[in-house]
């Protein structure tokens, strides 16, 4: 006996009451504009933390406890003249009048504001003394420090180019406000272009303006929802300030999608005469389920970040799933209601020169287009299975070349303060003065005990490595807890500072301590912070694997009353983000056709990116499958025929699966065209898969398997018949009319 879990009922009593589904959702929209503007600000972060203990947050942790406090915010203001040095009393007067204009802002903006003049510290001056630091260390916590750096900014815009003098600041402050104006920037462009390219898309799946404008519609409410949900629950539990970065773009591409396979159908059976209310309970009794399972499926893919102990990972996963559940909320009750509202008018301001061309892609005309495809196809079955599985297969080997990392400031645009003062950092000061390696020491450390003389060998060692710069040694009063802070001559998140702290654990350090028993020593820092959570990613994604490929499985067992369906499906699923992960590897990696498409070549794939795809991929790909499929399963239970049902489901969603999946490259080529490389690259690889998956592999991989394996696809073992069925329902029991009429 079917298990009831269908949609059904509560799209039907959307559309038997409309106007108070409206009400309820544009309150939702006020109190989500509400919620956005008095609590987002509080809510977002641009802080990233670990929930587990690596030794650079245990390191870290013994720091703030025991020998400084909390840990504090280091800037850098670089002042450079090309004809004067330090010595030169112009020089002076300059810097000492930027040096004072800081002071001026007060305390709650800067803790201390050192300068060589009343400073005389040797690092504070390049070797050829044509340039100076003034050493800012900030006020308050992080975000604050990255409020607060906007005056610090403001200063050193307006000096810079004066009298000759270039003034830049940098530091983990003005990197994280630069990112955070990056992405917001990033964020507009991406909303626009995609948004507008979904919208000319839509006109056309449609041949109608109204039509089109109503999945837009859907989007924008999923995604207001989702952000006002967010600053609520940021109260909670601060989340990354991407998170709204990911919340527009699954928005907009789920959002659009869900009330585009629903709208489709409601028009398919108007067309075919039904009443409306009996159209919205058709279409919520097909599409609608196919969209809930769907939707389902992606929110148990994105589960799978919740799992890594990183705040990231769990901040864009809660993004993404606020914006996924509010989209098939929206789909099965808001848009029941609008097409109960419209009926027939939402195929006002048609475009009949568009319904014409469509007329060759008719969902319903077996010979049309997509019918010749799944034809040519299952005639050819076992060509289809190699050809593809071959293309998608050499797409992926770039992919064993990737190098997992951060693209750090050095990826920032040329424009922004931090990357500028970054490279004069690097250039004339080792780089190190605002992102140290730190060796903690934990245990006896005074002078009676073997400890000095061990920092003594690693200090000796580290010195013979050209990374590393100039470094100190201090211990806190009770003498339990030494530090040696050790300037670094690199982008703290570049290939050359991994590997510094890669060598400093495994072969510095261990020979400098060589021998000395009653100490543990712990190397921290914002570069060994970045290798810490590159090494938990890596641990933790087989364990996401795991989880997300066996709920998946068994979702779809449970809805196709198969073992067959979902094992192939999920295995498709793999093809298509393995070609996506050697794409990228390829392209922003190696630089392959890097320029042509207006990417960054950087040398490393960001260290989250391949796990974060995967999660989200392996989610919007199942959409596709599972509607397909669902046009598939239904048509093989009214008929019992295998290669009709197969050309029946692929030519009763060709145009729309085509159209959505057009739409979501849309909106992630919107993203992928920001100056980030973290979005060129999530967007990138999110449209190169859903563009794989919703053509080769639905057009042709589908297909031809399904006709090779004929009847077992639908295999389920007899002692698995127990098991409750959550099926799309059957057409025959979805077209049973529903007494109302309009």
């Amino acid at each position: 006996m079917a298990l009831s879990l269908s949609p059904r009922a509560l799209s039907r009593a959307s559309a038997r009451h409309p106007w108070k589904v409206v009400a309820v959702w544009a309150a939702i929209f006020v109190i989500s504009i509400g919620l956005t503007s008095a609590f987002l600000s509080d809510a977002l972060t641009t802080e990233a933390d670990v929930t587990n203990s690596p030794d650079s947050k245990v390191g870290w942790a013994l720091l703030e406890q025991r020998l400084r406090g909390p840990t504090p915010v280091n800037e850098a203001v670089v002042i450079r003249s090309e004809t004067l040095t330090v010595d030169d009393p112009a020089f002076r007067a300059y810097v000492e009048g930027i040096h004072s204009q800081i002071g001026a802002l007060g305390p709650q903006v800067t803790r201390q504001a050192l300068v060589y003049y009343k400073d005389p510290i040797p690092g504070l001056v390049s070797a050829d003394r044509h340039g100076t630091i003034i050493a800012l260390t900030m006020a308050g916590s992080f975000d604050d420090a990255v409020t607060n750096v906007e005056d610090i900014i403001g200063i050193v815009e307006a000096a810079n180019g004066k009298q000759s003098f270039e003034v830049y600041v940098s530091g983990n402050a003005s990197v994280s406000r630069d990112f955070n104006v990056a992405s917001e920037k990033d964020l507009a462009r991406g909303e626009t272009v995609g948004g507008l390219i979904a919208l000319v898309i839509l006109i056309l799946v449609f041949g109608a303006v109204v039509a089109a404008l109503v999945p837009i519609v859907l989007a924008v409410m999923a995604i207001v929802a989702a952000i006002g949900v967010t600053a609520l629950v940021g109260q909670v539990s601060q989340l990354s300030f991407f998170v709204t970065n990911m919340i527009t773009m699954m928005g907009l591409a789920v959002g659009i999608d869900y009330s585009l396979f629903v709208l489709s159908r409601f028009r398919e059976e108007r067309a075919r005469g039904r009443a409306v209310l009996d159209a919205v309970d058709i279409a919520s009794a097909t599409a609608g389920r196919a969209v809930f399972f769907s939707g389902v499926t992606v929110i148990i893919a994105l589960a799978g970040m919740l799992i890594v102990p990183s705040t990231i990972y769990r901040a864009l996963a809660a993004g993404a799933i606020f914006a996924v559940g509010f989209a098939i909320l929206a789909s099965l009750t808001l848009l029941p209601a609008l097409m109960r509202l419209l009926g027939d008018k939402v195929d006002k301001l048609r475009l009949p020169f568009v319904q014409k061309a469509q007329q060759e892609f008719d969902e319903e005309r077996p010979g049309g287009f997509w019918d010749k495809v799944a034809s040519t196809v299952m005639r050819y079955p076992v060509v289809g299975v190699v050809a593809v599985t071959a293309v998608l297969l050499a797409a992926t080997i770039p992919f064993f070349d990737i190098n997992r990392g951060s693209a750090g400031v050095s990826s920032l645009p040329d424009s922004f303060q931090s990357k500028k003062g970054f490279e004069a950092l690097e250039r004339d000061f080792d780089g190190g003065q605002v992102y140290p390696a730190e060796i903690v020491i934990d245990g006896a450390v005074g002078p009676s005990t073997p400890v000095p003389q061990a920092v003594e060998r690693l200090r000796s060692l580290l010195a013979n490595d050209p990374v590393f710069g100039p470094s100190t040694f201090s211990t806190n009063r009770a003498e339990d807890l030494g530090l040696v802070s050790v300037q670094m001559a690199s982008d703290p998140y570049a290939d050359a500072a991994n590997d510094a702290i890669r060598r400093l654990r495994g072969e510095y350090v261990p020979q400098a301590f060589a021998g000395v028993d009653g100490v543990r020593v712990l190397v921290t820092g914002l570069t060994a912070f970045n290798l810490d959570s590159i090494d938990i990613t890596a641990d933790y994604t087989p364990i996401v694997f795991v989880f997300v490929l066996g709920l998946s499985f068994l979702l779809l067992m449970l809805v196709f009353r198969s073992i067959v369906v979902p094992a192939k499906a999920i295995l498709m699923n793999l093809l298509s983000v393995g070609a996506a992960y050697g794409l990228i590897v390829l392209v922003s990696q190696k630089g392959f056709a890097a320029d042509l498409l207006g990417f960054q070549q950087v040398d490393t794939v960001e260290f989250w990116l391949p796990l974060f795809l995967f999660s989200v991929l392996f989610g919007l790909s199942m959409d596709y499958h599972v509607f397909l499929l669902s046009r598939i399963r239904e048509r093989y239970d009214q008929t019992g025929d295998n290669t009709d049902a197969v050309a029946f489901g692929l030519r009763s969603t060709g145009r729309l699966i085509t159209g959505a999946a057009l739409i979501m490259v849309a909106v992630f080529g919107g993203f992928a065209m920001g100056d980030l490389v973290m979005l060129q690259q999530t967007g990138f690889g999110l449209g190169a898969a859903v563009l794989i998956d919703a053509t080769i592999i639905r057009s042709v991989l589908v297909p031809a398997s399904m006709k090779l394996l004929g009847r077992w696809n639908w295999y389920l073992p007899s002692v698995l018949s127990w098991l409750p069925h959550l099926g799309v329902e059957q057409a025959k029991t979805a077209y049973v009319p529903d007494a109302g009429g309009k």
